[in-house]
């Protein structure tokens, strides 16, 4: 295997058109410069392999090496339903394939097929795949529970990239999906709106559930009573039909703003107002967790929490490393904390129905 060639400060500077102080600074997280450049100088330190010192002995630290002279092979699972359609999952495989990528492995996609019932049906597609060969498996999100719960009890290291299971013998690394609920009902509360109609599937998995936990325990902390009835949980109807069911649900209970717990919720709600002359945010305030990126360019600058995607790739892809150095030690659940992006799709709530303003939808 061929050495790999140091890289330095000064390598970053140089190719940056910037000086060796300056790059330093932008890795330690000091002040003195703009966020465009601090992110250029991280990204590419990340394509380059480049550790700063403290980062090289917080590895050692953990019993992780930074380079390994044996590469190694992984797979990252998808189920097949969800396919690359979802851009979470096609980020995760990017940011994993990189980061393991850096230090000379190499990381296969594999999908999922649904029926791998009863475990019979599991083991003939392990084995077609060789699954027990890998050096470890990358679990995505939005795997079926039962097959999930087959792959999680494989004598290998995994990482679950999802809110593990009661009790599960596995390490997991996922964003904190209630906290970015929080900070979004929080948001339009302090804006003034009372009435949050919370749409999308509470029981699509884990996630979605602890979604819809986080949203109850928000709106009854600041005294506002949640009501199952007043919300939309349905999203398998036909387009014109859920529109239906949103017009008459929006005329019965008034909601002044939305929360879309998903992409598809996201899609319905503006189709719906794009159908019924309605505006985002003129009539209603809208925030969408895990908006579709087509999405910006018809609705700018939605208001959503700022999940780090990404981030949860490079450390899953660390906390691989880490679990085959350390295969002895307990297992560790990681919770990726992100901001709330404000947006422009959020306005103070109306004291009456808006009848002459209205923004763009």
């Amino acid at each position: 295997m061929p050495i790999r060639k140091k890289v330095t400060l000064q390598h970053l500077a140089t190719e940056l058109g910037l000086t060796v102080h300056t790059v330093s600074k932008a890795l330690r997280g000091l002040p003195g410069m703009s966020e465009y450049t601090r992110n250029e100088v991280l990204l590419l330190a990340q394509k380059l392999g480049y550790h700063t010192k403290e980062q090289e002995r917080s590895l050692l630290f953990e019993n992780t090496p930074v380079y390994s002279g044996q590469s190694r092979r992984f797979i990252f699972l998808i189920a097949a339903r969800q396919g690359l359609q979802s851009p979470l999952h096609h980020i995760l495989l990017e940011s994993v394939q990189h980061r393991l990528g850096e230090a000379g492995h190499k990381v296969e996609l594999l999908f999922v097929p649904e029926g791998l019932q009863p475990a019979k049906a599991f083991i003939e597609w392990e084995n077609k795949h060789n699954l027990s060969y890998a050096d470890g498996i990358f679990i995505s999100p939005v795997i079926e529970e039962a097959v999930e719960a087959h792959l999680i009890q494989l004598k290998m290291p995994r990482i679950l990239l999802n809110f593990p299971p009661p009790g599960a013998n596995v390490d997991s690394v996922i964003w904190n999906v209630h906290d970015a609920m929080q900070q979004s009902a929080r948001h339009l509360i302090a804006m003034g709106h009372r009435r949050i109609m919370y749409i999308g599937n509470p029981w699509l998995s884990r996630g979605y559930q602890l979604r819809w936990q986080a949203f109850c325990m928000t709106m009854e902390a600041a005294g506002l009573q949640v009501e199952p009835d007043s919300h939309i949980f349905e999203m398998n109807q036909p387009q014109e039909e859920w529109t239906a069911i949103w017009k008459r649900q929006t005329g019965t209970y008034k909601p002044t703003a939305f929360i879309c717990a998903s992409e598809q919720a996201l899609t319905r709600v503006y189709l719906a107002c794009q159908t019924t002359g309605k505006h985002i945010p003129g009539d209603y305030s809208l925030i969408g967790l895990e908006p579709e990126p087509s999405l910006r360019n018809i609705i700018p600058d939605i208001a959503r929490p700022t999940l780090p995607v990404k981030e949860t790739g490079y450390r899953a892809a660390d906390r691989m490393l880490w679990r085959i150095a350390n295969p002895s030690l307990p297992y560790e659940h990681i919770l990726l904390q992100g901001g709330l992006h404000n947006g422009s799709t959020v306005q103070p709530a109306h004291t009456e129905e808006p009848r002459g303003k209205r923004g763009s939808s």
